[in-house]
């Protein structure tokens, strides 16, 4: 059970607790009251929630109208990747279909019924998606199509070339996450939430998304390979081994660990940005929605970093842990905190025989010397170690009665 593994992490059972019953959620990610929404924008909260429910919360926290035109966004980009992923649309078919999707935001009845992919609900309603769009402000619908566009050709490029430099991996990173985190920006200031400088600095932006995307490509090593898709960059890897697919072998893993390595080191290398982007946020909602990711991002790639498991199974935070950032999340200082505190992890597993040992040493160094809260007795780190013993057994007892109960349901 998830619980158990929170047990020796005090802060994390005090989040779940928290979380769960003292409110926690409704503080930083209240739900949505649906009964007030058109029929059309119900239905893409759904198709929201069926997605993903991670950023479905999220979204649905939002203020105002930025909320619905995120929403919207999120669900044209997913139609959009839906496309790109399903290996049963023919190239011919697929690259006109990436090139003008579009110019399907305004056409009422284009919709796509052949998809093989999970999320092909987006692409069979798509009707629904491209109606509510049309009812956004205009602003937000320049944002969208401008982004769309841009994203459909970026794609194309990959479509059958592997991605072989660094420097492609970036372009490719920012194709199918820096964009949008480029268009997330401009819709902030376009909602006047957030100052016109938030939409206008891109370079701060895309490292926003080439953080998250890097993240998941790093982590998604094992699951990728097997289905015979490969998003690490051939100069990064070619150093280390001679296919890609040879870094699942046991004989191979000292040189895959240190890959896995090297690839961590070049993903950390975005973290100034992101610190310099959120702390220019303003608004309470749009910075736990840009926050969250990225504390997620960082705790992700220190449990990957040195991991020789990201070459064997799934590697992912615990549940706990994931609750305890959410909560976290919420104000630059905390944020601070969290980076540091996973910096250091990070540099407690650095080997003086790993090939990028001074790489890393040097970016962990700098994003420590970034966050002057990563000390503070008040962090989340230090007030971990002031929940006793008696405290963690009465709150594992409820929470395994709500967990016991729940799965019963």
């Amino acid at each position: 059970m998830e619980l158990l593994k929170s047990l020796t992490h005090p802060s994390e059972l005090r989040a779940l607790v928290q979380y769960k019953f003292l409110g926690g959620q409704n503080a930083v990610m209240p739900k949505l009251d649906c009964d007030a929404l058109s029929p059309g924008m119900k239905r893409c909260y759904q198709l929201l929630d069926a997605t993903s429910r991670s950023f479905s919360a999220v979204i649905q926290a939002l203020d105002d109208d930025l909320r619905p035109a995120i929403c919207i966004f999120y669900l044209v980009l997913r139609a959009l990747d839906t496309v790109e992923d399903d290996m049963t649309i023919p190239v011919e078919e697929k690259v006109p279909m990436l090139k003008q999707f579009h110019t399907y935001l305004y056409d009422p009845q284009w919709s796509y019924m052949n998809s093989k992919e999970k999320d092909k609900a987006v692409l069979e309603e798509f009707p629904t998606i491209s109606t509510e769009f049309r009812a956004l402000k205009q602003r937000f619908q320049e944002v969208i199509s401008d982004i769309t566009c841009k994203m459909g050709n970026g794609m194309c490029m990959f479509l059958q070339d592997e991605v072989v430099t660094m420097a492609q991996w970036d372009e490719y990173c920012h194709y199918v996450a820096g964009l949008v985190g480029i268009g997330l920006s401009q819709l902030f200031s376009a909602s006047g939430l957030e100052s016109e400088e938030v939409g206008r600095d891109q370079r701060l932006s895309n490292s926003m998304g080439l953080f998250l995307q890097k993240t998941n490509i790093i982590r998604d090593y094992l699951e990728d390979t097997l289905q015979g898709r490969e998003f690490w960059p051939r100069e990064g890897w070619s150093k280390f081994g001679r296919k890609l697919t040879d870094f699942q072998q046991l004989e191979n893993r000292e040189k895959a660990v240190q890959c896995l390595n090297h690839l961590i080191t070049n993903a950390l290398q975005h973290i100034p940005d992101v610190l310099e982007y959120l702390s220019r946020i303003r608004n309470q909602s749009v910075f736990n929605f840009c926050a969250i990711p990225q504390t997620m991002a960082i705790a992700t790639l220190a449990l990957c970093y040195n991991n020789p498991r990201v070459f064997t199974g799934v590697v992912k935070i615990r549940k706990g842990q994931a609750v305890d950032l959410i909560m976290q999340s919420t104000n630059m200082a905390n944020v601070e905190a969290i980076f540091a505190r996973f910096a250091d992890e990070i540099t407690a597993n650095i080997s003086v025989s790993d090939d990028s040992s001074q790489e890393t040493s040097a970016i962990v160094n700098k994003v420590k010397k970034l966050c002057p809260h990563g000390n503070d007795p008040s962090s989340p780190s230090h007030k971990a170690s002031l929940v006793g013993v008696v405290t963690i057994a009465s709150l594992s007892a409820i929470l395994y009665a709500y967990w016991s109960n729940y799965h019963r349901l």
